[in-house]
């Protein structure tokens, strides 16, 4: 396992994710067409250039998959027994198609289960920041997490 269990996270941790990626064209017509966004601002040159962005925008759900996939071998990984949703997504800046995202996760908070012995709910703050040093992604995500057995 890579995940760490409940136990073992501590409040206001900050994990400086090591796995960096760089967001492609392809990554985003792929994952909009997936998902039937047929937004033009994600697929179409000719519209996106006519906007103050000047060029596609990599579709914003893609973007949040990632910042949490990023995230998930150093925190999760085989020690969640579900997530339990996700709070406060911001996109303040926008990402574009060669832009290099990292990730860093910030433990906000934990307590134990009230319906289980066995588990405890760990909540996250997720910041994906890309190469010039911007935040372009925040989430809080609460997961629910295995305990050490006994």
């Amino acid at each position: 396992m890579a995940g760490l269990l409940y136990d073992e996270f501590v409040v206001g941790h900050v994990f400086e994710h090591d796995w960096t990626r760089t967001v492609t064209e392809t990554d985003n017509v792929l994952f909009s067409s997936l998902t039937m966004n047929v937004q033009p601002l994600h697929l179409d040159h000719e519209f996106a250039a006519k906007t103050e962005f000047g060029r596609p925008l990599i579709n914003s759900l893609f973007t949040l998959g990632l910042l949490i996939g990023m995230t998930v071998n150093d925190t999760t990984l085989g020690t969640t027994i579900a997530n339990l949703g996700m709070s406060d997504v911001r996109f303040p800046k926008p990402v574009f198609a060669g832009d290099t995202l990292h990730v860093r996760t910030t433990v906000i908070g934990k307590r134990d289960s009230r319906g289980r012995t066995d588990a405890g709910i760990v909540e996250f703050e997720h910041e994906a920041i890309n190469q010039r040093g911007e935040r372009v992604a925040i989430c809080r995500r609460a997961a629910f997490m295995r305990k050490q057995s006994l």
